[in-house]
């Protein structure tokens, strides 16, 4: 034993002398030791210290594998935080001054040894339940990651408890092949009564209003514990599918465990800032924005925006007179405002549609934003099956019922569509047939394929690239479908059109792949990503998904580049089919509805590759960009043309990164991807760029003029700066005026 470690004897001390004389790791919200507090000290709720100081924990949960069983524990009534309750195996804290030593380093956290935690483990089994420390191998214990919570006392201690806890929770697994293998002794000062219990046990008792459970397995429970890990019970402790070792998962408790003494609030809404707007994670990470200056530097830009917004802005055709004679105004301005808040910037596209065909596609997307707000919720529901339930019976309640709404379900906008979700179905009913159909048809179909991601564990990804295109197919692709199909049946397209099945997925894989690159850092911060294992696995070290969150180290930055790069190639590859699809469409505003997405999709593509901000927040393609962008989806060509451009860029890129020595294993193939892009689309791009040369030149000879002929008279006063402005105008506008020729056709010829 090292001079400075202490000789513990939980035995020899009462819970007072424990509380005094336990010496807690203090931690900052990294995990990083900063300090020592005694047991007392780090559990007092006061104003000081609202919610006590954060220190090091750990959670135990010990299985029979004969059984399948779990063994919980009800804390003794002599306990001082939280007494009573039921709970895991064993819940304490890692000390400092023990030997073995119970401080685990960032190293132990990232290779998954954590060895402190487990001897930590080991000691109070021994100590609260009798187990002998013989009977625990240390080797055994599987650690699964780590949660950052905390809870007033308030139901033993009332509202204003002096008494809580906030911890950085390391979650442990034991297994024994039978119970009868086991010693197990209570010590009662410690436990009053102890239960193995199955999955199906441990819901009868947490639906017992008599029992109380503390707040860390509740959370632990919901999260993770029924539909994951102790599901998949021998895949949990032989293989490390459900390891993340890299996150720090972040819970405020239930509401009754707010307050306390110190009167504290959510904290990690606090973190976060004002989230209530957007559901999920959107919000709460980092977004990276160009400092306006460098924005306001790309001059074309700048006049795109101005040209877009008061020139020529998107039309909106909901005050026309079908529209408005046929559907009820208030419902429809409810729907038009929701709208409005849940599609962020979708929602302008929507609204120049034809007017016989915009609430159809208007209402589709709001049926499904309200289905994929259900999907979303990771705990308004008290199990997965319930969660089931309400997915694969929505197109039955939602559309079947006009009364149905639903409460307690989204955040902030998304909330409120589920509770006025009868004004939605109002304007639905009075849609054609035909469309009610397809959104039923669709509606169904999404949900059952949302029904089947439910419960999986997507902390660490999707398993594989099959896994990943099959989600991606069920949120998109069957999207895709759907519109096609409006579309047809609209007799703007078509009827043969509604047919194009596989173009119409592939058109929503592009997109919702793009999204899914793009979002690394939210949907990880959100504990349900996508990124494919088989893919960022061959990159990361410790097999984690978080690794390439460490963008401080160069090694990672290379690796997770590499990663990135491969699967923007796999969303480039899909172009083609992209293209192909909007080559069909003959309807000019349904083309821009089509098109408006899918340049945006190249542009944020070439934004994401080879681009390390994707792991450290949201990386965005400008605004001017984006209003640039909608000015050039009226015809083919200008669509042929951004797409040309857009993987010219990323070609020029990889390339560069070639020449400097950077290995890229993915570069061969991102090269051929670009070029395919380019063969198909060099045509309209030679064709665009061959019509944009008559503003430059006429622009470029106006600026000239002004700025260096001897020529012009003097006695006109002004003339060289109206020039000069007149010349700058043909530049910004003139790609923009120039009337392109296409074989698409307004609604109203069709």
């Amino acid at each position: 034993m090292s001079p400075s470690a202490k000789k513990w004897d939980g035995n020899a001390m009462s819970q007072n002398d424990m509380m005094l004389k336990d010496t807690v790791i203090v931690l900052d919200d990294q995990d990083n030791i900063i300090g020592s507090a005694s047991k007392k000290e780090s559990h007092v709720f006061n104003t000081e210290q609202p919610r006590g100081i954060l220190h090091r924990a750990f959670s135990v949960f010990l299985f029979d594998e004969s059984t399948g069983e779990l063994l919980l524990q009800q804390r003794a009534s002599t306990k001082i935080t939280f007494p009573n309750v039921w709970t895991n195996t064993c819940c304490s804290h890692p000390l400092h001054g023990m030997e073995p030593a119970e401080v685990d380093t960032p190293e132990d956290v990232a290779n998954g040894t954590v060895m402190g935690a487990k001897y930590a483990a080991i000691r109070k089994l021994d100590h609260e339940l009798g187990i002998p420390s013989v009977q625990l191998p240390v080797g055994k214990f599987k650690f699964l990651t780590r949660l950052h919570y905390w809870a007033a006392d308030t139901v033993t201690h009332g509202r204003d408890s002096p008494w809580g806890e906030h911890e950085i929770d390391y979650v442990l697994f034991f297994c024994v092949k039978n119970k009868s293998e086991l010693t197990i002794k209570p010590h009662p000062d410690e436990v009053d009564d102890i239960k193995w219990v199955s999955p199906q046990k441990l819901d009868e008792m947490m639906k017992d209003s008599s029992l109380l459970f503390s707040p860390w397995f509740r959370l632990i429970c919901k999260k993770w514990l029924v539909t994951s890990w102790w599901k998949n019970l021998k895949e949990t402790m032989t293989t490390d599918e459900h390891c993340d070792y890299a996150a720090i998962h972040e819970f405020d408790p239930p509401k009754e465990h707010l307050g306390g003494k110190g009167k504290a609030g959510p904290l990690f809404e606090e973190k976060q800032g004002d989230e209530s707007k957007k559901q999920g994670a959107y919000g709460k990470v980092k977004i990276h924005k160009e400092p306006m200056l460098k924005q306001l530097s790309h001059i074309d830009e700048v006049f795109a925006a101005f040209y877009f917004l008061k020139v020529k802005p998107l039309k909106s055709n909901l005050e026309t007179p079908f529209i408005t004679e046929t559907f009820d105004a208030d419902d429809l301005a409810f729907c038009d405002d929701i709208l409005v808040k849940v599609s962020r910037s979708f929602a302008a596209v929507i609204r120049q549609l034809p007017s016989s065909m915009l609430v159809d596609i208007l209402i589709f997307y709001l049926v499904l934003r309200a289905l994929d707000t259900i999907e979303d919720d990771t705990t308004a529901f008290e199990s997965n099956d319930i969660k089931i339930k309400h997915l694969t019976n929505f197109r039955k309640t939602a559309l079947g019922d006009p009364t149905w709404t639903m409460d307690g379900v989204g955040e902030g906008d998304e909330k409120l569509l589920l509770e006025n979700f009868d004004k939605c179905h109002r304007v639905y009913a009075k849609l054609s047939e035909k469309s009610k159909s397809v959104i039923g048809d669709i509606t169904q179909r999404m949900a059952d394929g949302m029904a089947e991601f439910v419960g999986k564990d997507l902390g660490q990804g999707t398993v594989d690239v099959e896994q990943y295109n099959r989600y991606c197919h069920f949120v998109a692709g069957l999207v895709g479908e759907g519109l096609s199909r409006l579309f047809a049946a609209s007799g703007l397209e078509k009827k043969s059109f509604g047919g194009e099945l596989f173009l119409s997925d592939q058109m929503g894989l592009f997109l919702q792949k793009t999204n899914i690159i793009r979002d690394y850092l939210e949907d990880y911060v959100d504990h349900r990503a996508f990124w494919p294992q088989t893919i960022w696995k061959k990159y990361s070290k410790t097999g984690e998904l978080g690794y390439f969150t460490r963008q401080e180290d160069e090694e990672v930055q290379e690796r997770s580049l590499q990663c990135l790069n491969e699967l923007v190639t796999d969303a480039l590859e899909l172009a083609p089919d992209c293209l192909a699809y909007m080559s069909k469409l003959q309807c000019k505003q349904i083309f821009r509805f089509c098109a408006i997405p899918q340049v945006m999709a190249i542009a944020t593509l070439d934004k994401c590759y080879s681009n390390n901000k994707v792991f450290t927040g949201v990386v965005k393609i400008r605004k001017g960009t984006s209003c640039k962008l909608l000015l050039r989806t009226n015809t083919l060509d200008e669509v042929h043309d951004t797409f040309y451009q857009f993987s010219e860029a990323i070609v020029r890129k990889a390339m560069a990164k070639r020449t400097m020595g950077v290995v890229d294993p993915s570069y061969e193939r991102t090269i051929k991807a670009c070029e395919t892009i380019q063969e198909l689309t060099a045509s309209g791009h030679n064709r665009l760029t061959s019509k944009r040369r008559m503003p430059f030149v006429l622009g470029g000879l106006l600026m000239a003029t002004s700025l260096g002929s001897k020529y012009i008279p003097i006695d006109f006063p002004g003339m060289k700066q109206s020039l000069l402005l007149l010349g700058i105008g043909i530049l910004s506008f003139g790609p923009y005026a120039i009337s392109q020729e296409s074989d698409l056709k307004d609604s109203n010829a069709l």
